[in-house]
This record gives C-alpha cells, structure tokens and sequence, in this order.
C-alpha cells in the first residue's frame, strides 16, 4: 500500500487574490485603516497643540480606544449574529461623524477639554465592529491553506497604513491646523464606507441563543477558557503598554526634546511600516504550525532593545537623537512581521467557526487593552520623568515574552478542544 499524500495547493499570493471579492474588501479595509492610523497621530498633535497638555493627550487616546474595548463581548454577539460587513459599514460611518464634530466645534470654539474627551470615548464604543469584522472575515471567504498569505496581507494592511498614515496626519496638521486635518480623516472613512457597501457577507454557522446579552456572555466564557485566546491576551495586552507608551513618548521627544518639526512624528513611526512590510510578508511565507509558540515569544522580548533605542534620544543632538528614534521604530517593524503571522493564525486554527465573531472581538480588545492603558500612564509618568516612561516600556516587553512562553500552549499542548466547544454548544442550545 502506498500512503496518501495531500494533493498539492497553489498557496501562493496570486492564489489569494483569485478568491472573489477579496480584492474589494482588502481595498475598503486599506483605506479605513490609513485613516485610523491618522487618527492617533492626528489627536495627540491637535491636543498637544490646542490644549497644551501632555496629560490630556494620554487621556484622550485612551478615551479613544478603552471604553470600545468594555463592550467587545457585545459587539462580537452582534457580528456572529447579523454579519459582518454591515457592521464594518456601520462603524465607518460613526468614524465619520465624530471627525467632523470634532474638527467644527473646535473651528467654533464650542470644544472644552471634557467634550472632546466624550466624542472620542463614544465614537469608540463602534471601533470593534470594523476591526473584528475584518479579522474575522477572512477565514471564513479564504480557503485554510491561504490563511499565512492572507494574514501576511492583513498584518502588512496594517504596516502600509503605518507608512503612509502619520506622516500624513503629521504633514495635515502642521499645514492646515488641527480641526481641518481631523475632518479630511474623516471623509477617507466615508470613502472607506462607500467601498464595504457592496462587499459580501458570507453566511455561516451560529452558536446563538437568540438572546444579545447571553450570546456576549457565552462568548466571553468561550475567549477566556480557551487557553490560546486566554495566554494571547494576557501576554499582548502587556506588551501593548509599550506601543501605548511609544505613541506619547515619540511626538514629546521630537516636539519638546530635539525641537523639531511635527511632521516628522509621522515620518518616524512611518519607519516602523516600512521595515515591517518586509518582515510581514517573508514572515507570511513560512508555515507556522508548530511554531507559533516562539514565533511570539522571541518578537516580544527582542522590543525590549527597540524600546530602549529611544533613551540616547533624550540628551542627544537633534540629529542624532532622530537617528535613535528611526532605528527604534525600524527594529519594532522587523520584529513585529513574525508576531502578527504567528497571532493570527493560530488564533485561527485554534477558534471554533462558529464563535469567530465573538472570540475574535474579545480577544482582540483584550490584546489591545494595554495600549490604552500604556497611553494614560505615560502621560502622568511623563510629568516626572520621560526616561521613567521609556523604562516602563522596556519592562512591559521583557514580562510579556514571559508571560506568553508560560501561557501560550504549544501545538503539541492544544488541539481544537472538542471538550470547550461542545460545552460551548451545549450551553447555547439550553439556552
């Protein structure tokens, strides 16, 4: 008897662009993801500007982002049970909305500290919808065996916005002033609306107990007793302290310490996306099973030298202070390739198709949890010290590599615990 062996798949990028309407979606995420990476440059450069508070700025970032991740259960229940790219559109058009408000209440001068806090805390109470959506989106359109070069595009969909967003933003502030800036960010995430409008929602199986809340609780039950979501989100939320850290220390260091010009905020985190695209997608070549443990692993510690590239900044000459910050953000973007390939996809593997929408919206503000948090208190710890910050960052690095080789089960420790999901079901058909 001769074995069996799996019949050759064409797993290469032209294969992935051939599955339909892939390229449409890729487009409309593309677009909304350059105007959120506008977003965070875009609103510490307006606050610092127009407020003239290190603090608030911190403040307002993580006002941004913290109170969409509390209501991640419910906007995964929401995604599982009516789809995705309405919902993608839904938050594209709420991203648009609070822009606009923004910027023409602070052109009228009707924008105290608090309200601006209170737009930027509602609008993102929808932020999930788009990037859950996508995320969860693709496994289900992509054939298995593309998952790598899909995700390689997803991270690197990332990567490019980092490249080409705050720079932008950076240039339109400096340029236009704040408000204006705020409101052309916003009308990139009308265009990115109009794009999703025809876009297919592919049907799939639901574990749903017909009730909202039930269904954002059992999701929430279903992330945290799953060991890789649960090891994941306990490590990257850690490690996300550093990037929430990174997003206040770089513009203070640029704009306070070297003196120099805002729009060069934006061209050094650009940095990090152009050495990223290179990393993500020779990452996005490698089969991952049975190496995501130190795929994650090692990314996470070696942040730790990217982190601590910024300290000889501090006192330097601008010049050479600038050139500390660039070769932070490029070791950030090589390292990062290989953590977002690895993440993704045994995030994949390891989810039960039918909770994609809730796993994956709890799991990634529970990844993202950290940077919030990591912006809000480096704007306090900023007050005393900039080097203090900078250290809390590299820490953050070193105990989230150790969390995740403690946390995150290898492929010989995980398989698709067929015991988690049938109770999962069993709890949602008795519901």
């Amino acid at each position: 008897m001769h074995p069996v062996t799996e019949p050759a798949l064409d797993r290469s990028y032209r294969a992935l662009l051939a599955v339909p309407s892939l390229g449409r979606i890729l487009l409309g995420m593309q677009i909304a993801r350059i105007g959120q990476a506008m977003i965070g440059v875009a609103l510490v450069l307006f606050t610092l500007s127009t407020y003239r508070s290190p603090a608030l700025a911190g403040f307002v970032t993580f006002a941004s982002i913290f109170p969409g991740l509390l209501v991640s259960p419910i906007a995964g229940a929401l995604l599982d049970r009516h789809g995705r790219t309405r919902l993608i559109v839904l938050d594209l058009l709420v991203a648009l909305g609070s822009l606009v408000l923004i910027g023409g209440l602070s052109v009228a001068g009707l924008l105290p500290a608090w309200l601006l806090v209170l737009i930027a805390a509602v609008s993102s109470l929808t932020a999930l919808l788009s990037a859950t959506g996508l995320r969860s989106l693709f496994p289900l359109i992509v054939p298995r065996h593309l998952w790598e070069r899909v995700n390689a595009v997803d991270s690197n969909g990332y990567v490019v916005a980092t490249i080409l967003g705050p720079p932008l933003a950076a240039v339109l502030v400096q340029v236009w002033g704040g408000p204006p800036a705020l409101v052309v960010i916003g009308l990139l995430f009308g265009i990115a609306a109009l794009v999703f409008l025809r876009a297919p929602d592919p049907r799939t199986e639901t574990a749903s107990s017909g009730r909202l809340l039930v269904d954002a609780w059992q999701g929430l039950v279903y992330a945290w007793r799953n060991r890789t979501i649960r090891g994941i989100g306990i490590s990257l939320s850690v490690l996300n302290l550093a990037g929430g850290m990174t997003t206040i220390v770089i513009p203070l260091i640029i704009l306070e310490r070297l003196r120099l010009d805002a729009a060069l905020v934006g061209l050094v985190f650009a940095v990090q996306g152009l050495t990223g695209v290179v990393s993500g997608f020779l990452a996005g070549r490698i089969d991952t099973r049975g190496r995501e443990r130190p795929m994650i692993v090692l990314p996470m510690f070696a942040m730790t030298g990217g982190v601590l590239l910024a300290l000889p900044a501090l006192g330097a000459e601008p010049g050479v202070g600038l050139l500390f910050l660039v070769l932070a953000m490029a070791w950030t973007g090589i390292v990062n390739g290989p953590l977002d390939i690895a993440l993704f996809t045994v995030r994949q593997r390891r989810t039960d198709p039918a909770w994609m929408g809730r796993a994956f919206a709890i799991s990634m503000s529970f990844n993202y949890s950290g940077f919030p948090i990591g912006s809000a208190l480096t704007g306090w710890l900023v007050g005393h010290s900039l080097d203090l910050a900078i250290i809390f960052g590299a820490l953050a690095c070193v105990a989230a590599s150790l969390l995740a080789l403690w946390l995150v089960p290898g492929e010989d420790e995980a398989g698709p615990e067929p015991e988690l999901l049938a109770d999962a079901r069993a709890d949602s058909s008795g519901s």
